[in-house]
């Protein structure tokens, strides 16, 4: 080994096929896995891990700046409170963010992902301007702040800005608690431009875009976007909301004559690139049709829940060999095990049936769940994250062997005691983002500074 290569030796580690034992991690400068050898001997002088190792998971929807709101919503506001009333609350919170309190609230949020386990994250980044709607003399000044955020804290980030124009479908006209969103196709071209002149793609930052949803975008301007970013970045990652709720199922077909999806799919080269987000009102002909497609679809279930927005049909999906990934989405709770467990759980509820999303080939739910959500949420990232092998970002958990869900327990059961048991403090104990250590027994390296200047922007926001 030359002196700019590092390593880790894993008495176990999850590895593309299961757990593995005697694993040696080599990885270059650049955080990047350069060899990943099981059954090793360990070689002199190497660090051991202190515990099972296994790949960190990607968070495929995160919007920043909502961390701050989470509890702040839990009250009705209205006899009929929905995702839509919820909304209202969550503009008049957008409405108050300063370039400075996103950068604090941006920093936590990364810190308290990487303690979960989240070592990579695609930022759905959709307040661009200033709080009465002009453009900031940088017109990514939000966007960039979000990204150094990302870069200090250690997380890996694919930068989505959001194009958004109207308040409906038909190109109904924005309303006033949207100024800070709206762009045109061209201007949110520029903006995108300019922050990768200003912070260029690397191991650990991928730029895409983010149509912020059918609704919000017509068919003209999403296809002028689609073109842009290809001259720009040819298969970049495209993410979208869709079908998130009845009600905008129900005005797609009055306007345009079709469900969202169906809409989607008939008229966009829908594949591998993109990441379809909730798709939770998704009808069988759709459900087979995605899973064909291979998209991804972005499932964020303890937001999903706590909006009241329904279930998806994960176990028609998967059936069809449909891929999924994670995300925190509003951040009401971050953590990949809670995301894993209420999507089976879901199924449970909703079918009386226990482990719904086993399978012939992978009977125990997490392992299977665990595997699928590496992989479809590394896809929506477009980098290469989610897997222990050479070529791949040096990104990594290592679970803590004493924790009361693992201990003494066989390697096959530790992803279903992880997943499924809660007791105690996250089984999470050290993690690795880019080869660099930036958890160590459960704290993050910068944890008090960023703790300091979040309640900061807390306090401001919450004048």
């Amino acid at each position: 080994m030359t002196e700019s290569v590092q390593s880790l030796f894993a008495d176990d580690a999850w590895l593309p096929g299961g757990w593995r034992r005697n694993v040696l991690l080599e990885w270059d400068a650049a955080g990047i896995l350069t060899a990943v050898t099981p059954d090793s001997t360990a070689p002199a002088g190497v660090t051991r891990a202190a515990g099972p190792v296994v790949p960190g998971m990607p968070n495929l929807h995160s919007h920043a700046f909502q961390r701050a709101m989470a509890g702040l919503t839990e009250y009705r506001a209205n006899a009929t409170d929905t995702f839509w009333s919820w909304r209202d609350l969550m503009y008049r919170f957008a409405a108050r963010i300063s370039p400075e309190g996103l950068a604090a609230i941006a920093q936590w949020l990364y810190i308290e992902m990487l303690k979960a386990g989240y070592t990579s994250v695609c930022e759905f980044h959709y307040v661009h301007h200033a709080p009465d709607g002009s453009r900031y003399a940088s017109p990514a000044e939000l966007a960039a702040r979000v990204v150094d955020a990302a870069k200090t804290s250690g997380i890996g980030m694919t930068m989505l800005p959001v194009l958004y124009q109207y308040s409906g479908f038909g190109a109904l006209s924005p309303r006033e608690d949207q100024r800070r969103f709206i762009n045109t196709p061209e201007r949110l071209l520029d903006l995108l431009d300019g922050l990768r002149m200003a912070r260029p793609e690397d191991a650990s930052l991928r730029y895409g875009v983010a149509p912020h949803s059918l609704r919000a975008v017509s068919g003209d301007s999403l296809r002028a976007l689609l073109g842009g970013l290809d001259a720009m970045s040819p298969g970049a990652p495209v993410h979208i909301h869709i079908a998130e709720q009845t009600a905008e199922v129900d005005a797609c077909l009055e306007t345009e004559g079709a469900r969202p999806v169906q809409w989607l799919l008939d008229r966009f080269d829908v594949d591998s690139r993109w990441c379809l987000v909730h798709a939770t009102h998704v009808d069988a002909a759709e459900t087979i049709e995605l899973a064909q497609r291979g998209a991804v679809a972005g499932l964020c279930l303890t937001t999903e829940a706590n909006l009241g927005d329904g279930i998806f049909p994960a176990q028609e999906y998967l059936e069809a060999g449909g891929r999924f990934g994670i995300g925190s989405d509003s951040h009401i709770g971050v953590d990949w095990r809670s995301e894993l467990r209420l999507l089976e759980y879901g199924q449970r509820l909703s079918r009386r049936q226990r482990n719904v999303l086993a399978s012939a080939d992978a009977t125990h739910v997490a392992d299977r769940l665990f595997g699928a959500a590496l992989e479809g949420g590394a896809r929506a990232t477009g980098r290469a994250v989610g897997a222990l092998q050479a070529g791949h970002r040096a990104d990594w958990l290592v679970l803590d062997a004493n924790h009361a869900s693992i201990a003494e327990h066989a390697p096959d059961a530790w992803l279903s005691g992880v997943v499924f048991c809660e007791h105690g403090e996250t089984p999470v104990r050290d993690v690795f983002a880019g080869g660099d250590k930036v958890v160590d027994n459960r704290r993050h390296r910068d944890e008090e500074r960023a703790w300091s200047q979040y309640r900061v922007a807390l306090a401001e926001l919450l004048k």
